[in-house]
C-alpha cells in the first residue's frame, strides 16, 4: 500500500538557502562599488582574491586586523537603525590597521542572525559596503549563516576581517623620541566601545531610545548609534607626507590605555586634559553615572578618536594638512621621559 510521505527539509530547520542566495544578488552591487586597483572577481566563489601587484606594490608586507561592533548592536536591534552599524564594523578594522602604516585593502564579513531577513541584513551589508568605500578598501567576500536556536527575537552578530599591505620597512611605530607632539583627530561620539556601560547609564536615566536626546539631535538612540569615524584617508596622507613617528586608534580601554601602546620603554605621553573640551555625550554619561574623572578617561576616547605622534618639526605642517582633509585636529601634549599617560589639567 502506498504512502504518502513529505520528507522534512533545510527550510523546516529553519534555515532558507533561497533567502541567502537572493541577499547575495542584493549586495552584489554595493559589494561592486567598493572596488579598487587589486580586486579580482566578484562575490560568490569559495575564496575571494587580490592581486598586490595590481595593487601597486613590489615588496610588501601584509597586515591583518579583525574586529566586531560589540553591544552596540543591542541599540541597533532593539531601535531597528542598522544603516550605519556596518560602518563601525569597517572602522573598528581599518582604523587599527593604518596604525602600523598599512593601507586596507580588502574586507570582509561575517553576519549571523536566527533568521535571515533580506531587506534587514541588505541595510546592514550597503553599510559595510559604505565604510570600505569611504577608507579605499574592497569589500570582497563574507559569510552569511543563519542559525536558528543560537540567536533569538531578531537578534543578529557582526564580525569584521580587514588586511592591508605597506612596503618593507615603513611599519609604524618607528622613531618616537622625547619631544615628538600629540596630534588628537576628533571623534564622532563614543564610536564603538564601552556599550555595555553606556546601556547600563541609559537604564539608569529611566531613558527609553526613543526618547529626545539629552545632549543632541534626535532620539537618545540615534545619537548613539552615530557610527565611528574613519581616519583611514587621512591618516595616509599625514603618513606619507613624512613625520608621523606612530598613531594610536583610541578605542577599549580609552585615552588611559591605547597611547602607551606606540612607545618605546621609558617614555610617557603628556596630555593636556584642558586642550579640548569634552562633548556632551561623554559628559551626559559621566554626569548620569556619577562617573570619576579617571574612570571616563580609560572607558572612553572622550572626544579624541585616533592620535598621531609626530616630530616636533612637522607638527604645525602635519595639523595643517589634517585639517585641510576635513579633520579637527587638537595638540595634546608631548612625549616625555616617564611611562603610560600624564595627564595635565582637568576634563570634568
Amino acid at each position: 500500500m502506498a504512502m504518502d510521505h513529505k520528507g522534512l527539509t533545510y527550510a523546516d530547520a529553519g534555515v532558507d538557502i533561497d533567502a541567502g542566495n537572493a541577499l547575495v544578488d542584493r549586495i552584489k552591487p554595493a559589494a561592486r562599488a567598493t572596488g579598487r586597483p587589486g580586486t579580482m572577481g566578484g562575490l560568490g566563489g569559495f575564496g575571494a582574491l587580490f592581486d598586490l601587484k595590481a595593487a601597486g606594490y613590489r615588496d610588501p608586507v601584509l597586515v591583518a586586523a579583525t574586529d566586531g561592533v560589540g553591544t552596540k548592536l543591542r541599540i541597533a536591534i532593539d531601535t531597528g537603525h542598522v544603516d550605519s552599524i556596518g560602518i563601525d564594523l569597517v572602522a573598528m578594522c581599518v582604523n587599527d590597521l593604518v596604525c602600523q602604516g598599512a593601507e586596507p585593502l580588502f574586507f570582509l564579513d561575517y553576519f549571523a542572525t536566527g533568521k535571515l531577513e533580506i531587506e534587514q541584513a541588505t541595510r546592514i551589508i550597503t553599510g559595510i559596503a559604505r565604510g570600505c568605500a569611504d577608507s579605499g578598501c574592497a569589500l570582497i567576500g563574507g559569510e552569511t549563516a543563519e542559525m536558528p536556536g543560537m540567536y533569538h527575537g531578531g537578534d543578529f552578530d557582526l564580525a569584521g576581517f580587514a588586511v592591508g599591505a605597506m612596503e618593507r620597512g615603513q611599519d609604524l611605530p618607528k622613531g618616537v623620541a622625547r619631544g615628538d607632539v600629540l596630534l588628537g583627530l576628533a571623534s564622532s561620539g563614543v564610536h564603538s566601545n564601552g556599550y555595555s556601560f553606556v546601556r547600563k547609564v541609559v537604564e539608569l536615566s529611566g531613558l527609553g531610545w526613543d526618547a529626545p536626546s539629552p545632549f543632541g539631535t534626535g532620539t537618545l538612540g540615534e545619537a548613539l548609534l552615530t557610527p565611528t569615524r574613519l581616519y583611514v584617508r587621512q591618516a595616509l596622507a599625514a603618513v606619507r607626507a613624512g613625520g608621523v613617528h606612530g598613531l594610536a586608534h583610541i578605542t577599549g580601554g580609552g585615552l588611559t590605555e591605547n597611547p602607551p601602546r606606540v612607545l618605546p620603554e621609558g617614555l610617557a605621553c603628556e596630555i593636556d586634559l584642558g586642550a579640548w573640551q569634552l562633548p556632551p555625550v561623554f559628559r551626559w554619561l559621566a554626569t548620569t553615572a556619577n562617573m570619576s574623572e579617571p574612570e571616563l578617561l580609560k572607558t572612553f576616547n572622550c572626544g579624541i578618536g585616533m592620535i598621531l605622534v609626530v616630530a616636533e618639526d612637522r607638527a604645525e605642517a602635519l595639523a595643517a594638512l589634517l585639517t585641510q582633509e576635513g579633520e579637527t585636529v587638537t595638540r595634546l601634549g608631548t612625549v616625555v621621559e616617564g611611562q603610560g599617560v600624564v595627564y595635565r589639567g582637568k576634563l570634568l
